[in-house]
């Protein structure tokens, strides 16, 4: 499986968890920015776009900083896409 199909698998994990574990949280604040980024960088890596376009790092000590819940599975898949992201640049 190539880097990019990687990445928007992955993308698509960190998406369906949010809207299924935070689905009132992610209508402010840190996960409504992280959500409407991974949502648009789903939409750039489908539409072939630059990934340039791409703004997803960081989104893990953003959450860290604002929640200080380490133990989240959500940062660790975050993390892999952040990784991920970073590979295919």
């Amino acid at each position: 499986m190539g880097k990019k199909k990687q990445l928007i698998d992955q993308i698509i994990v960190v998406i369906n968890k949010l809207e299924e574990e935070y689905a009132k949280d992610i209508k402010s604040g840190v996960l409504q920015l992280t959500y409407s980024r991974y949502k648009n960088a789903l939409e750039i890596l489908e539409n072939d776009e630059d990934i340039k376009g791409i703004n997803i790092s960081g989104g893990v000590r953003a959450y860290m900083d604002s929640y200080n819940d380490y133990l989240n599975t959500l940062l660790g898949e975050m993390h892999k896409t952040e990784k991920l992201m970073r590979e295919l640049s």
